[in-house]
């Protein structure tokens, strides 16, 4: 294969050179820099400019057009032209990292393999959890088609997003305020970094915190969950046992939160105690939905005390805060007027009943359904 120079804004992407080598070295010891692209760029360097690369990867540095300094590599790897598909690869020094280095190069790679190379199709892979790497494959139009499990990703086995471009899908730079990237990218940040800590106060003062599970409330989700109350409104499952409540809490919230899709946090009170849970969980496409929605419990000992309306004011002014989400849902089976009582003093109006909306231990129940809106 010929080789590729590619130039993109303020940036040149070149194939490596010998005196790229102390460089490379230096930046393949940052442990984010994907190993097959880490793996390709050492080997590129060390066959020298004059010597051919594999047929099926095409490994180029990312560099400063200006300075010469090295920014990132970016690049085909699995490249099978017979076929008509490649997959891509990225990555950037943290030195540039939120400065759109990586979209931009991301961006002229794609462009190169649709339009010259003429691929077919385009994939790109991330461990579940990579958000970093998530945002960047929005941002030039990735569509994103679902989870592989349990595959391998450079050295490791684990669950892979898989999305890919075919011609004619690479976005190139978006319009200022796109609505749906604006989402994306509140997204990609917030979950790609650790839960936060939510902070409010009851109406008497008392504080209020919303934290991420820990081991030490499996006891206090026991004993919610089997409350009778807890059993007739909720799905959660009867009898509740200590492996409920520990693979909830140290794998089901984990998981939730890593796949961009849901935010679950312990109440806990002015002693850090747990008092319940509160979640809130994105709708459809989880990256550009505008829609919520909301679920919760709180323990019979620390009822009628304000936690649960409380967390919820919490909960749902940070979605759309930090989610940038719209619309805000709330639902409950008929009957549970506690639930209803504490949506309506988080400010949720209930706009009406559903027939048999929600499924409930083998059979169906009607529905309240209400909502908060970020205007209201």
């Amino acid at each position: 294969m010929e080789p590729v120079e590619l130039r993109a804004g303020g940036l040149l992407l070149r194939p490596w050179r010998p005196e790229d080598a102390e460089a490379v070295l230096c930046a393949a010891e940052d442990p984010e820099m994907p190993r097959l692209l880490r793996a390709a760029a050492i080997a590129s360097v060390h066959r020298g400019s004059d010597e051919p690369g594999p047929a099926t990867e095409v490994p180029l540095g990312v560099f400063d057009a200006a300075t010469g300094d090295l920014l990132g590599t970016a690049g085909l790897v699995r490249l099978d032209q017979e076929a008509e598909q490649a997959e891509l690869g990225y990555w950037v020094t943290p030195a540039v990292r939120r400065r759109g280095v990586a979209t931009e190069a991301a961006r002229a790679v794609a462009r190169y393999a649709l339009d010259v190379l003429g691929l077919r199709r385009l994939v790109w892979r991330a461990r579940v959890g990579n958000h970093a790497s998530r945002l960047v494959a929005a941002r030039i139009g990735v569509r994103f088609e679902g989870i592989a499990r349990d595959t391998r990703i450079g050295s490791v086995w684990a669950d892979a997003w898989v999305g890919a471009l075919l011609p004619g899908e690479l976005r190139e730079a978006a319009a200022a305020g796109d609505p749906e990237l604006v989402r994306t990218a509140a997204r990609c940040r917030v979950f790609g970094a650790p839960p936060p800590i939510l902070q409010a106060f009851c109406p008497d003062d008392a504080p209020v915190r919303l934290r991420p599970l820990e081991s030490k409330d499996v006891p206090g989700c026991v004993q919610a969950c089997n409350d009778p109350a807890t059993a007739r409104y909720t799905t959660v499952p009867q009898p509740y046992g200590e492996a409920d409540a520990e693979g909830f809490i140290t794998r089901f919230a984990p998981q939730q939160w890593a796949r961009g899709l849901e935010a679950i946090f312990a109440i806990a009170d002015a002693d850090d105690a747990f008092v319940g849970t509160m979640a809130l969980r994105l709708h459809g496409d989880e990256l550009t939905t505008p829609t919520g929605d909301v679920g919760y419990l709180v323990g019979p000992w620390a009822r009628g005390h304000g936690y649960a309306s409380t967390a919820l004011g919490a909960i749902t002014e940070w979605g759309f805060r930090a989610l940038a989400l719209h619309r805000i849902e709330w639902q409950a089976y008929v009957g549970n007027t506690a639930s209803r009582a504490t949506a309506e003093r988080a400010g949720f109006r209930v706009e009406g009943e559903h027939r048999h909306a929600l499924q409930h231990r083998g059979g169906y129940e009607d529905a309240w359904i209400g909502a908060r809106l970020a205007t209201d």
